[in-house]
Formats: structure tokens, C-alpha cells, sequence
């Protein structure tokens, strides 16, 4: 009896999404990467400066070899190796890579003055 009583009373819940889980999103919001992208200007040397531990001192090399931003973003260790960029240097740009790519990270850049 006591059972009946609770799958009634759980039955009466209403449910906002139909699926189950409303504020649980496995993308980012495309919308919020283009606001962030009319006012925030990243290039090589902003990424570089915001991984830090030293990266920023290859800027001129990155910048003459793979020349954009987003060759950057999907370039593999062995490019960055044959560049002549240390071990643990590529493991952090690798990683800050990923994570700004999955939008979990962005450096602070200065906004463009417009």
C-alpha cells in the first residue's frame, strides 16, 4: 500500500525536459564562442604568453614556421620537434591546444580596440 502511494506521488512530478537531464550539455555554446571572438583577438603570441612556464620564448620560431593559429591548433609533436621546441614545452602546448579547441580554456588576450 505504502509503495502504491509513492509511485503515484513520484508520477506527479512534472518533468521540465522530456529527456531527463535539462542543464547537462556535452557541447559548449556556439554562441558564446562567437561573442568571445568579436571582442577577444588570439594569435600565437597570446597563446604562447597564456601557457607561460617559459613557452612564450618560441614564439618566433612558431610563427615562422606554422605561421597561423589554427595550424597551431592541430599541429602534431613531431612538426613541433622538428622545430627544435623542448619535450615539455610541446607537452604544454599540446595540452592548452586541446583544451582551447574543446573550449575549457582561453588565455587572456586584451580586448581589440575598435
Amino acid at each position: 500500500m505504502a509503495l502504491m502511494q509513492f509511485l503515484n506521488h513520484t508520477r506527479t512530478i512534472p518533468i521540465s525536459n522530456p529527456y531527463g537531464f535539462s542543464r547537462f550539455f556535452s557541447k559548449s555554446s556556439p554562441f558564446i564562442g562567437k561573442i568571445f571572438s568579436l571582442y577577444l583577438k588570439v594569435g600565437i603570441p597570446e597563446f604562447l604568453n597564456g601557457v607561460g612556464h617559459g613557452v612564450e620564448t618560441h614564439v618566433a620560431k612558431l610563427e615562422s614556421e606554422i605561421g597561423d593559429f589554427q595550424k597551431l591548433l592541430v599541429t602534431r609533436t613531431l612538426k613541433l620537434k622538428k622545430i627544435g621546441i623542448p619535450c615539455k614545452h610541446r607537452k604544454l602546448i599540446l595540452k592548452y591546444a586541446h583544451k582551447y579547441r574543446l573550449g575549457l580554456w582561453r588565455p587572456r588576450a586584451e580586448p581589440v580596440k575598435v
